[in-house]
């Protein structure tokens, strides 16, 4: 059914104001060859937004040649801020930004292991509050939380999973309690996997699993553009993953036995060493001081270009392989990125030895990528995420193609 004059107004707003965030700034013009919308409908619509203070003049189209110039509208990025969490399990990383993602503050917090829950959920909301100031008045829309464990599917919230933090949780409610902003938490895999597909290594794919090494180990699965979390938010729990080469079998309550043994920083480092390989070094050496060891243990070896750095990357690609392998062969996904601190510190080099093997282990043709985005992606993700909550509540609700009003044509 044609839609009514408001909605379709409502829907072209949003698709206007969509094309302004990923393309913008843009002329009047440039919004009806984008839009497909006729030449007064734009106009209409431009003024409306400016009327909303959604949009601003920014400057003019051709300003560096005579005559008359277009003038270029460009979102009003201050109108809110957004929040980022990376949350780990010794530190919180935040970065607050604009509206169109453009970082304006950014802080880091160590938490130790003997740090109360309690105390450790406040010192992370204070250094989120003055993340915030320190970016400046606009109020603070979305947070969008990234966190490692199991993100209930009907609620939202961040379950209870042994071997991580008590203070997660605590922090999660702390915020949503809190903070008059929209919190959002989605597991960090899965928000990696986000970032790497709108700015990644896996822009030109909608399909492809994401294999996350750092700390530990994890996935999360594209398809078709989407997510797929699971009936229980637990997609991905590669780390459970039985495989050969393990002392043992996972546990429901344990991954050790399960891939996480054969390509957690920890059983990396210890394959390292009996290669011959350091497991640590200065950030100057290509990596950042918080990385896992294990990255800078590929590193080292990528570096040494002998025998015993040979024999070790040989031996790492054996092992993700053997994980990599079980996926393929449920989801054949076609494409399968090494993300994380790991995977990037790897890079191609890496991923081409991984992709070998695979192809010897199954039939099915699967393209292994490098992350480019490291450990960053986590943070990334969590932004977009807060960055479409703040787009559906500030900005019209509509779909994203251009809707003709019963009666009129837009």
């Amino acid at each position: 059914m044609p839609a009514s004059p408001s909605t379709a107004r409502a829907i072209n707003d949003r698709l206007a104001l969509r094309l302004l965030q990923q393309d913008g700034p843009l002329t009047a013009t440039q919004l009806k060859t984008l839009t497909g919308l006729s030449r007064p409908t734009v106009a209409d619509l431009v003024d409306r937004l400016q009327g909303a203070g959604l949009i601003r003049v920014v400057g003019e189209s051709g300003a560096d040649r005579r005559g008359p110039n277009a003038r270029l509208y460009g979102i009003v990025a201050d109108r809110a801020h957004l929040a980022a969490l990376d949350v780990r399990t010794d530190s919180v990383a935040v970065v607050v930004a604009d509206l169109l993602g453009v970082t304006l503050a950014e802080a880091t917090l160590p938490i130790g292991s003997d740090t109360g829950t309690r105390p450790a959920v406040e010192r992370a909301v204070a250094m989120l509050e003055r993340t915030a100031r320190t970016a400046g008045t606009a109020p603070l829309h979305s947070v969008g939380i990234g966190a490692p464990g199991l993100i209930d599917p009907v609620t939202g919230e961040l379950r209870n999973t042994a071997g991580l933090p008590a203070w997660h949780g605590g922090l999660v409610k702390e915020l949503q309690q809190r903070l008059s902003a929209t919190v959002l938490v989605e597991n960090e895999t899965n928000l990696a996997a986000v970032a790497e597909h709108r700015i990644g290594a896996a822009q030109d794919r909608d399909t492809f699993v994401l294999l996350w090494l750092g700390h530990g180990v994890g996935a999360a699965v594209m398809l078709d553009g989407r997510l797929r979390r699971g009936a229980s938010g637990g997609a991905g729990e590669i780390g459970f993953l039985p495989v050969p080469g393990t002392s043992g079998v996972p546990s429901a309550v344990n991954c050790d036995g399960g891939f996480h043994s054969l390509v957690g920083s920890a059983a990396v480092c210890a394959l390292a060493a009996e290669h011959g390989i350091r497991s640590w070094g200065p950030a100057a050496e290509g990596g950042h001081e918080q990385d896992p060891a294990a990255a800078f243990a590929v590193r080292a070896a990528l570096r040494a270009d002998d025998a015993e750095g040979e024999a070790f990357l040989a031996a790492l690609a054996d092992r993700l392989a053997l994980g990599a392998a079980a996926v393929v062969s449920v989801l054949d996904p076609g494409c399968l990125v090494l993300a994380g601190e790991v995977g990037r510190a790897g890079g191609d080099a890496l991923a081409a030895r991984v992709e070998e093997r695979l192809a010897r282990m199954s039939p099915l043709r699967t393209e292994v990528r490098a992350g480019t985005l490291g450990g960053g992606a986590v943070l990334r993700g969590a932004l977009f995420a807060a960055r479409e909550s703040a787009q559906d509540a500030l900005f019209a609700p509509g779909g994203a193609e251009p809707v003709e009003a019963a009666g009129a044509p837009v």
